[in-house]
Parts: structure tokens; C-alpha cells; sequence
């Protein structure tokens, strides 16, 4: 028997066949990351330097150089073509870094999006708590309350004491202070 017919039946056999040349494997983000670092390094001082000083060389070589060591004369249509062509390809990768720059931002906004409505929600769970603190407190007892309410029970229990006669007739009941 062979050991793929004595595996358990409850385990897959291993029936995938690997490939004998391999696929080429692309990562779909590389692309738009080198669009986006050549956008931004187009975008410096140092790019323009660069450039600037390119073309400031191309004319002046084509100009002053010896004249069997020249490629491009005056009308300079050969920088002219490479102006372009460099214009043709930084036009859609700077497109393509904008838009990928565009899908971040929709990204961020939607989280910050939910984060407000996270906050709002928040907010007025505890303005309900607050307001539900308020009534609570509006009707628990406070220092100022009692302590006018121990001074009137002060001031009649004075009363009752000066209205009790004082030759001895202390079997009489003392009346029971009135409910408020």
C-alpha cells in the first residue's frame, strides 16, 4: 500500500502539482509607490536644479562646443523631443500618485467621519447623564435645607420648653411635633 492510501480519510490528499516555470509574481502597489516617490521627487528644489542645470549643459555644449562634437544645433529639437518625452511620462505618474493620494484622504476621512459620530454619540449619552445628575440632585437634600429645617425643629422645641409650666407638672404629654 501505498502511504497516500493509508492516510486517514478525514486528511486531503496532496493532489496540487507545483509548476515548472513560476508565474511571474507582481506586486500591484509597486508601481503606484514609484509613481508617487517620482511625483514628489519632481516636486523639489533639487529636481528643478537638476534640470535646470541639464538644459543650461545640453545648450551651452551644443553652443560653444567644438563643432564636429555637437548632436543638437540650435533649434535644439532633439532636447526638445527628450523635454517631452520626460513631460509625457511625469504627467500621468503625477496623475497616478494624486489619485492614490485622493484614496488615502477618502480613507482618513471616512475614519475621522466615524470618529465624530463616535464622539457625538458619546456627547450625548453623557448630556443624558448629566441632566439624569441634575434631576437626582434637584431632589436629594441639601446642607442649606436642613440645616433651616434643624433650626425651625430648634425653635419649636424652644417653644414647647418656655410653654411648659415649670412648678413641677412634668407628668403632662409633651405634643408631638406636627408632620411638614
Amino acid at each position: 500500500m501505498s502511504p497516500q492510501r493509508s492516510a486517514r480519510l478525514d486528511t486531503p490528499r496532496e493532489t496540487k502539482r507545483q509548476p515548472v516555470v513560476r508565474r511571474f509574481s507582481r506586486d500591484p502597489d509597486r508601481f503606484g509607490v514609484f509613481a508617487e516617490e517620482f511625483a514628489r521627487f519632481m516636486g523639489t528644489a533639487r529636481f528643478l536644479l537638476y534640470m535646470t542645470g541639464f538644459v543650461i549643459l545640453w545648450v551651452s555644449w551644443n553652443l560653444l562646443g567644438p563643432v564636429a562634437l555637437r548632436w543638437d544645433d540650435y533649434p535644439f529639437i532633439f532636447l526638445t523631443l527628450i523635454l517631452s518625452l520626460q513631460a509625457s511620462y511625469a504627467a500621468p505618474l503625477i496623475l497616478l500618485a494624486q489619485n492614490r493620494q485622493e484614496v488615502r484622504d477618502k480613507v482618513i476621512a471616512e475614519q475621522d467621519r466615524q470618529a465624530n459620530a463616535r464622539g457625538h454619540a458619546d456627547m450625548e449619552f453623557l448630556a443624558r447623564e448629566v441632566a439624569s445628575l441634575r434631576m437626582s440632585v434637584g431632589e436629594v437634600a441639601t446642607r442649606d435645607f436642613l440645616r433651616s429645617e434643624l433650626r425651625s425643629l430648634l425653635t419649636e422645641l424652644d417653644e414647647r420648653d418656655r410653654a411648659r409650666p415649670e412648678d413641677g407638672a412634668e407628668d403632662q404629654p409633651v405634643p408631638a411635633p406636627r408632620p411638614r
